[in-house]
């Protein structure tokens, strides 16, 4: 054996990055109900700060109480997406967020022909104005301090196509996907990482009027290739890795968890 041949040999294997959030103070946008009460407890697991954020006060005290209770670290946030001004002056107050969880959402689903004006704003004004302005403000935030963080807006499989009754939720999501990339461009060299998670049907309050349509479940049904409706729990790893040092190069992009809906 030529002697230089132990020279090249590695020393030590590659070391997975760590998915550990220990230290590091996140909020959830939506964080006491279905896909963000999830996101809020898969990152309390993981060992982050989380602060939940919704406009029930009770719900956020209540759920707030329960995440102590289990040995997590947690603090609750009145707050409504919707209320731009608001919304600036919680994060000013509480920030800086190394991770958002944009996960408030509204969904008015009717034909095309009969969407309402009020119904449109009412969607666009959480879905889209909320969401957009709430990442800016945690993007401020971290600039200020000048420190690297995680914003991750949960949008939906609808981003990337279309569904019957869904003209409105359809829109809101599609433009979320074009704002995160433009800000993961944007904020990139500040070292903030921008990206969304896109669900497909997930069991929640927020859709349980879906599951209540036999025709919409069998749409659904044939539409997701590994042939089950969504769980909370699906989405919990993929808001981890991406809040996490194991998604360091992972930015401006969707990670699909949809069952396969968007793979034809």
């Amino acid at each position: 054996m030529p002697p230089e041949h132990g020279r090249n040999r590695m020393t030590r294997f590659p070391i997975t990055p760590s998915f550990r959030l220990d230290g590091r103070r996140a909020l959830v946008a939506g964080g006491t109900s279905g896909i963000g009460l999830g996101c809020a407890a898969a990152l309390a697991q993981a060992g982050a700060n989380v602060f939940l954020a919704a406009r029930n006060k009770h719900r956020v005290e209540e759920t707030t109480a329960a995440f102590i209770e289990e040995g997590w670290k947690a603090n609750g946030l009145v707050m409504d997406v919707a209320d731009i001004e608001a919304t600036q002056n919680c994060v000013d107050e509480n920030g800086p967020f190394d991770i958002l969880v944009n996960s408030a959402g509204l969904a008015r689903h009717s034909p095309a022909v009969d969407t309402t004006p009020a119904d449109f704003n009412a969607v666009m004004d959480v879905n889209l104005r909320g969401a957009y302005f709430l990442s800016q403000n945690v993007a401020k935030g971290l600039i200020k301090a000048d420190r690297p963080g995680s914003l991750i807006n949960v949008s939906s499989q609808m981003a990337y196509v279309g569904g019957v009754d869904r003209a409105v939720y359809c829109a809101s999501k599609h433009a979320v996907e074009g704002f995160t990339k433009s800000m993961a461009i944007e904020l990139g060299k500040a070292g903030i990482r921008v990206n969304t998670v896109c669900p497909t049907f997930i069991r929640t309050p927020l859709t349980e009027v879906t599951f209540e349509n036999p025709e919409r479940v069998r749409w659904i049904e044939e539409k997701i290739k590994l042939g089950r409706v969504g769980r909370v729990e699906d989405i919990m790893g993929a808001v981890v890795f991406l809040a996490s040092d194991a998604s360091a190069l992972v930015t401006g992009t969707a990670l699909m968890v949809d069952g396969g809906w968007t793979a034809d």
